[in-house]
């Protein structure tokens, strides 16, 4: 099993700066790749962004890209989240989230099993 707590959420005002920390634990050579995903109020938990640990290759959901950069340290099992020029409209709960190897693209919910319990975010105008 996999524990994950995410931390470095907070209060910024727009075109502001924040990076969160999502610190892995437990069966880490089980993870394969890992993940942000967030859930703004009344809306459905969306893909942001996720790392392959072994290779560091990235994917990023279209409308982060270029603001958010996701990043690893695989000698101290942590993940982070580089979040440039924020909007209001990325006030959300962020979630970190790690996957096993497996046959998904690693953007979607499905794919993710172990989930942290989320660090919030708010953006203010």
């Amino acid at each position: 099993q996999v524990q994950l707590v995410e931390s470095g959420g907070g209060l910024v005002q727009a075109g502001g700066s924040l990076r969160l920390s999502c610190a892995a634990s437990g069966r880490i050579f089980s993870i394969y790749a890992m993940g942000w995903f967030r859930q703004a109020p009344g809306k459905e938990r969306e893909f942001v962004a996720t790392i392959i640990r072994s290779t560091g290759r990235t994917y990023y959901a279209d409308s982060m890209k270029g603001r958010f950069t996701i990043s690893r340290d695989n000698t101290k099992n942590m993940m982070y989240l580089q979040m440039n020029s924020l909007k209001p409209e990325d006030t959300a709960v962020y979630y970190c989230a790690a996957a096993p190897p497996g046959i998904g693209d690693y953007r979607s919910i499905a794919d993710f099993p172990s989930w942290g319990q989320g660090t919030q975010v708010t953006v203010s105008s």
